[in-house]
């Protein structure tokens, strides 16, 4: 059946439901593969290969083996009430092999008669001591064999994998040879480069003789032509983006150095050398004619806030406000009572802006805001509302900037440029997720970097064990004692990392638990709870009123009570790296000796006992992050699920990681070479964004 493309020119950003054979329900199933254009499935690569281009003689199969044999059919065997099986056999000169199917439809036979000649791919089995396959792939003998491979592609129900080669093997017909491939033209330059096409067809289509390992790796150079493209061209829509930003204009802060050193004298510890050192970098920025756009990296506890807060002091001293956005109404409360605490006796205004706030609160806050009155505003998703205007914006702080999906930070970022007098906002982003290196290169190349590598002097290290669930009842005296010397205990239940719900129902066994064998005061909060009960649980954990919190991952970030010195974690081995690393610190962030118990359910996996022992053997967390990237891939780090922050399609950051390191040289060379056009239709194929829209 004539597709229906042979008809129309081609284009990679057709939708894949103009062509023949592909209807609404066909699109949709195409859909969830990531396919909606052309493009997409020809990016979409085959996951192995079979080889189907070689005939073998009957005599010469062996078994469990998959190949291509040719005979003449001598037997059709139809068995089994209403035709439920059917045995045709086929004989070549060397020997005879049974064919079997089951639950057929009759039309399928309707071409197989005795005396005719087919070929059939399948694997071979034996039964009875004769030879045959199981629902093999059947055509005419009279067709010619292959000359390359066959591909296998992923696939859902109801998409074949005949129709799969069908499509991308019609397209692959249609593409232009592209003699003149701008972007392997430019960068062959650097590295030896195939066309688009060139590379597409070797991908779907490979020779028996190309290096099918190298294809099944992806380090083949048709793949790496794709990975080149795919990375370079997030590379310079980061490029681009921050050239932009460097484009904008604002008016330089000046340094009030009496505040600021009322401030930092306030403070009842000193600065540790890297707090210094990042706050050095952040006041260079602000005190340039361009938006400051930098990422806080640093581990747990170590000081961020507080840092923060001195570029905070440097916008409302010079009249601008400033918007702290957090991922959690938990967080942004803490966040609200400790700057308050802060900036209260300096006599700045600091306010809350939260969903939970009556509305005749909000309206206050919001009057204030747009008045100028309100110095700085801390809150959650609600900051980005269009309702919220500012009157002179000049500091936007983001924490836990991985939790955001990139058009929430882009709008607060652009609050700035709706007040009374517009000028692009200085954009301040912190993590406590340590970022791998691999990632900084290709996620936050826009953003200046400042690692904030050591913690206050005061933190002790957290004690980490071990124990089996077995010795649960150990756990329990543990806690009896750590209660006893007025000191408080998370209890996090993980009992499956993906359901909340089956956490709450493991979490409310352990607080009944908890409750009938400890004389202390135990509650619960989980994410099923509304947020007025959740906030009220977990003040009271925070002034001292509960013992022993048991709880879901709810607790992961930003919980900060200093008395918390013990932390138990059940089924820390369905947990990854970096999470349980949060969870952990949650405990030691006072003077106290703490403890994290990793109550994991025996039998471990060889895996899950090497990254509890190096949960055990490190708090370092950009060893560990690593360690995550290395297992889990980037998506799970930066919390790409929940926020839609770049997956690649072709490229891995793991295994491409050698790469990374010239992808900005590289990225400025094509910037160059390349117009605009080419670019943006780049762009366009690996579904990046334009720049202007990219989260700074």
């Amino acid at each position: 059946m004539e597709n229906k493309l042979s008809t129309l020119p081609f284009d990679w950003f057709s939708e894949v439901s103009i062509l023949k054979g592909v209807g609404p329900k066909t699109s949709e199933k195409l859909a969830k593969l990531g396919i909606q254009t052309w493009g997409d499935l020809l990016l979409h690569c085959p996951s192995r290969y079979e080889d189907r281009t070689q005939l073998t003689k009957i005599a010469q199969v062996t078994l469990e083996k998959w190949v291509v044999v040719q005979g003449e059919i001598s037997q059709i065997k139809i068995e089994g009430k209403h035709k439920k099986r059917a045995l045709i056999t086929i004989e070549d000169d060397t020997a005879a092999l049974n064919l079997l199917f089951f639950n057929f439809h009759p039309s399928q036979f309707k071409n197989f008669k005795v005396h005719a000649k087919l070929r059939c791919f399948g694997q071979v089995t034996v039964s009875n001591h004769q030879w045959q396959m199981i629902h093999p792939e059947c055509d005419a003998a009279l067709m010619p064999l292959p000359q390359s491979l066959t591909p296998i592609y992923p696939s859902v129900a109801g998409l074949s994998q005949s129709f799969m080669r069908r499509q991308i093997q019609s397209l692959l017909q249609q593409m232009p040879v592209q003699p003149t491939d701008c972007f392997a033209q430019k960068l062959t330059t650097l590295v030896s480069m195939p066309s688009l096409a060139q590379a597409l067809s070797t991908i779907h289509y490979p020779l028996p003789s190309d290096d099918i390992e190298a294809l099944h790796q992806r380090t083949h150079l048709a793949y790496q032509r794709l990975i080149y493209e795919e990375l370079l061209t997030h590379q310079i829509s980061l490029v681009r983006l921050k050239n932009e930003a460097q484009l904008k204009k604002r008016m330089p802060f000046d340094f009030k150095q009496d505040i600021i050193q009322q401030f930092l004298q306030d403070l009842p510890f000193e600065l540790t050398a890297a707090q210094k050192r990042v706050w050095q970098e952040i006041k260079k920025d602000l005190l340039r004619t361009m938006p400051m756009m930098r990422l806080i990296q640093g581990d747990v506890g170590c000081g961020k806030t507080v840092v923060a807060a001195l570029a905070a002091l440097m916008s409302i001293t010079n009249k601008y406000q400033v918007a702290l956005m957090a991922p959690t109404e938990i967080l942004a409360e803490q966040h609200h009572i400790q700057f308050k605490t802060w900036f209260d006796k300096l006599g700045f205004r600091c306010e809350l802006l939260t969903s939970k706030l009556s509305k005749k609160a909000k309206c206050n806050i919001l009057e204030n805001i747009t008045l100028g009155l309100t110095d700085l505003v801390i809150g959650t998703h609600a900051l980005f509302q269009e309702d919220v205007l500012f009157k002179e914006l000049g500091l936007v702080i983001i924490d836990e900037q991985h939790r955001f999906g990139v058009h929430q930070r882009l709008a607060l970022g652009k609050k700035g440029e709706e007040a009374l007098e517009p000028s692009y906002p200085h954009q301040l982003v912190m993590t406590a997720t340590p970022i791998p290196r691999t990632l900084i290169m290709s996620q936050y190349a826009h953003l200046d970097l400042s690692i904030i590598d050591s913690k206050p002097s005061h933190r002790l290290p957290i004690i980490t064990r071990v124990i089996p669930q077995s010795r649960r009842n150990e756990v329990i005296e543990k806690i009896k004692a750590v209660c006893a010397n007025h000191q408080q205990v998370y209890w996090v239940c993980t009992l499956v990392e993906a359901s909340e719900v089956l956490q709450c129902q493991a979490a409310t066994e352990t607080l009944a638990l908890l409750q009938t064998t400890l004389p202390f005061t135990v509650a619960l909060v989980h994410g099923q709870m509304d947020a007025d009960e959740k906030e009220q649980v977990m003040q009271a954990f925070y002034q001292g009123d509960i013992a022993v919190l048991v709880a879901t991952t709810v607790i992961e970030v930003g919980v900060n009570v200093p008395n918390a010195t013990l932390m138990v974690i059940e089924n820390p081995e369905r947990l990854g790296l970096a999470q349980m690393h949060q969870l952990r610190g949650r405990v030691g962030r006072g003077n106290k000796e703490s403890y994290c118990i990793l109550l994991y359910k025996a039998p471990l996996s060889a895996i899950a006992k090497s990254r509890l022992e190096l949960m055990r053997e490190t708090q370092d967390g950009f060893v560990i992050a690593q360690a995550d990237l290395n297992l889990r891939g980037p998506g799970e780090i930066l919390g790409s699920r929940q926020t839609g922050a770049l997956e690649f399609k072709i490229a891995c950051l793991k295994r491409d990681e050698a790469l990374l390191p010239h992808l900005h040289t590289w990225a400025n060379f094509l910037m160059n070479e390349l117009s605009e056009i080419e670019i943006a239709h780049m762009m366009r194929r690996w579904k990046i964004q334009a720049s202007n829209e990219i989260v700074a």
